[in-house]
């Protein structure tokens, strides 16, 4: 174990909270010294399971060898000239790649920007150059990103868009097929998911169908609390977006590069996106993002119309590119496959022992515990749900929040993990929860 840094944590969130605002929300009062694998060490020495990866941001595990090299490779070449200016064919080799992954058999094209939301921004932008329509349609508790554009999209009003006002026009919000909190008080299967022919019924009273660029959609939601739809449900979107000519956009931010199970988690239901939005665990921890789209659709703007000076930064791409060769090479999608199965069934068996978990929900490894105060009436359990994570990271284990109501514990482990850490971190929240539910 190396030696405690010369400052404590107590130390340094005094000068954080001294130098940085207040807005940027920090879960843990922690400081990270290192990390590697599925795990994190403070600047006391303490070691942590991470269960957080970075927010989803490190499915290939902290600072894998072969990404590390090839950033290192890169960083002895040049760190930069803007693709605007001086080309460099890291950026169009991770464009092929991913041309060629993507699900989809049609011509592909793609761009790189730093974050998901810049992403979103693009990818409407796109649309609306490619339709000539200006509105675009997204959901309830969805999560897109901060800036103008994402932020209108994004759903939950606090923390995200409270004092922000005024958001961006042509926006409409569609209910999401969250079947644990019907938004209209069906039932699946009986409800033949029927909030996905709600957005027909909004092109009557809403917007009309031949104004709508895009339709934005989260295969699986993130920040919203892991809900996995029914099988009919994206189809059912894809069908009424080729009917209207209106652009499916699948934001796989957080979803994609194995954490559901497969590369993308649009693979499920057999859907291939017009726009298919990537990030986070692209480039293993560094800022990049990508917009995969049809080829005729991404050509659509100008030339000049679409740029960003930092976007697809060459230690970015290289290191992309590593991540999807590690992806390929441990068979990182199965992997996430194999974690959800665990995970998922622990998660079950302590459903049946604590009535405070209300529901279990997943797609690979991407697993979530709701917790409720009241089974029959599904009372959010926030209070409890922020101390169950408090005692998490207590006992040596990193974990995350979601969901609208702030009562959702979802599992973002790197896909590296081995079993004893992913037994111990495990037992962990168990352990949290027991005490809490106690």
């Amino acid at each position: 174990m190396e030696r405690p840094a010369k400052k404590t944590n107590k130390e340094l969130l005094a000068e954080r909270e001294k130098h940085v605002p207040r807005g940027p929300f920090n879960g843990t009062p922690l400081f990270a010294a290192r990390a590697e694998g599925a795990k994190v060490w403070d600047v006391e020495g303490k070691e942590y399971v991470d269960f957080a990866g970075g927010i989803g941001v490190v499915n290939a595990g902290h600072r894998p060898a072969s990404v590390v090299e090839a950033i290192r490779d890169q960083a002895g070449k040049f760190l930069h000239t803007c693709f605007h200016v001086m080309m460099y064919e890291p950026y169009v080799a991770l464009a092929k790649r991913l041309n060629a992954l993507a699900p989809g058999a049609f011509p592909k094209k793609t761009m790189f920007a730093n974050s998901g939301a810049e992403a979103v921004e693009n990818a409407v932008k796109v649309a609306r150059a490619h339709t000539k329509r200006p509105a675009v349609i997204c959901f309830e508790d969805a999560f897109h990103g901060r800036t103008l554009l994402a932020l209108s999209l994004t759903s939950k009003i606090d923390p995200y868009k409270q004092g922000f006002a005024p958001f961006a026009p042509e926006v409409y919000r569609m209910p999401y097929a969250y079947c644990y909190r019907c938004p209209i008080g069906l039932t699946y299967p009986s409800c033949k998911v029927a909030c996905a022919d709600l957005v027909e019924e909004a092109f009557l009273n809403k917007v009309h169908a031949d104004s709508v660029a895009a339709l934005v959609v989260e295969p699986v939601l993130g920040e919203g609390g892991f809900v996995v739809p029914p099988p009919e449900y994206l189809p059912k979107l894809k069908a009424i977006c080729e009917k209207h000519g209106i652009l499916f956009i699948a934001d796989e931010v957080q979803t994609a590069f194995g954490r559901t199970g497969r590369l993308f988690a649009v693979e499920h239901w057999n859907v291939a996106p017009d726009i298919l939005l990537t990030a986070k665990s692209l480039a293993a921890g560094l800022p990049l993002s990508a917009i995969t789209g049809r080829s005729e659709v991404m050509d659509a703007p100008g030339v000049g119309g679409l740029g960003t000076t930092f976007g697809g930064n060459p230690l970015a791409c290289r290191a992309a590119l590593a991540v999807l060769d590690l992806m390929e090479k441990e068979r990182l999608p199965e992997k996430g496959a194999a974690i959800g199965e665990v995970v998922q069934r622990c998660f079950r068996e302590w459903q049946e022992r604590y009535e405070i978990i209300g529901d279990v929900r997943a797609l690979g490894a991407m697993v979530a515990l709701e917790l409720v105060s009241d089974r029959q009436k599904k009372t959010p359990a926030k209070a409890e749900t922020k101390l169950v994570i408090k005692k998490c990271y207590e006992k040596g284990l990193l974990t995350i929040g979601a969901g609208t109501h702030n009562n959702v514990i979802r599992t973002l482990m790197p896909l590296v993990i081995g079993e004893a850490d992913l037994c111990r971190g495990l037992d962990t929240l168990e352990e949290a929860i027991s005490e809490v539910a106690a």
